[in-house]
């Protein structure tokens, strides 16, 4: 996984979401991005100014609505915030309990992530000559305002973990597809692949369209 932009260290453990989130925030990003990816640029112009404005995004913690940052017991939450009609890309917060983690994994998409609330440390994964899969590198930690990338151009596979280890985390994924539907593959380290499709955790999506409620764009 590659770093597009990095800024601070973590916030306190008191940093907490109003509870009138600035949705505007959000819509401002799915605007912009929805422009840049209309100018169909390179991939990597595309990760580097995709990063810039999903790290304008996250130097932020006040636009999240609540119901879209709920851990859950059982497992790691991946809620989509927004899909693009044409199915170009996605939106998704992904909430962290303590000690949850992904299997080892793969996206087949370009992607990039955004680190809000708490930390959480990815490490890459690369085969080896037999075919099994190592870890490649040391374990890379994400802290609100960090912006990393990844895709099958640059290194698309690795295995995720809340760095907190009592403490909920959480981080905003942007992918190129309409990530839920996408059919990719989690990997076993003796080289097996089990294929999945994620879907997403909740059943509606954040209303970032009311411009009754917060009107201006943010910066």
């Amino acid at each position: 996984m590659n770093a597009v932009a990095s800024t601070a260290l973590p916030l306190p453990a008191s940093t907490a979401t109003p509870a009138a989130p600035d949705t505007a925030r959000l819509r401002h990003f799915v605007q912009q991005l929805a422009a840049l990816v209309d100018s169909a640029p390179p991939e990597p112009d595309l990760l580097a100014r995709g990063g810039a404005l999903l790290g304008a995004l996250v130097a932020h913690d006040d636009w999240l609505p609540a119901a879209y940052a709920q851990p859950s017991p059982e497992r790691y939450q991946q809620y989509l915030l927004h899909a693009d009609a044409l199915g170009r890309f996605s939106v998704v917060s992904f909430v962290w309990g303590p000690g949850q983690a992904t299997p080892i994994h793969d996206h087949t998409v370009w992607g990039l992530i955004g680190m809000l609330r708490g930390s959480e440390d990815s490490q890459a994964f690369a085969r080896t000559a037999d075919g099994r899969w190592a870890p490649q590198g040391s374990p890379h930690r994400l802290h609100p305002g960090d912006v990393d990338a990844v895709s099958p151009t640059i290194g698309d596979v690795h295995r995720v973990n809340n760095a907190w280890e009592g403490q909920t985390s959480i981080s905003i994924h942007v992918y190129g597809a309409n990530i839920g539907a996408v059919q990719r593959s989690v990997y076993l380290e003796d080289g097996s692949a089990k294929p999945f499709i994620s879907g997403y955790s909740n059943a509606t999506l954040p209303n970032i369209w009311d411009l009754s409620r917060n009107p201006a764009a943010a910066a």
